[in-house]
């Protein structure tokens, strides 16, 4: 799978008219974890190949209506989407086995 970039424009399409579980990455470039957290994210999204979820950045210094949306305070923030509504979320950087544990549940 790849790894979506996630905007106000396919916000819709891409996370709430899914049909499968949207794990959202919220960062920014000159964020510290939000760097260390990214090689996680990213293998996440390699691993899923059976297209069971759907794994997403959201560039909180471009996208402030989403980030607003989530009312993000702190980054980096993950979020799991499951029929349009948020099924979890976690501010930090997290083990990869707590965020496939998230996105599981």
């Amino acid at each position: 799978m790849n790894l979506l970039t996630i905007t106000k424009n396919n916000f819709e399409e891409e996370v709430l008219k899914s049909t499968v579980p949207v794990l959202l990455d919220f960062w920014a470039e000159w964020c510290g974890p939000c760097r260390m957290l990214s090689p996680v994210i990213h293998e996440i999204a390699e691993g899923i190949t059976d297209n069971t979820a759907k794994v997403g950045k959201v560039n909180v210094d471009e996208e402030p209506e989403l980030s607003e949306a989530f009312k993000i305070v702190s980054i980096p923030t993950i979020v799991v989407m499951k029929n349009g509504k948020i099924a979890s979320q976690a501010a930090g950087v997290r083990p990869k086995e707590a965020i496939l544990k998230m996105l599981a549940q």
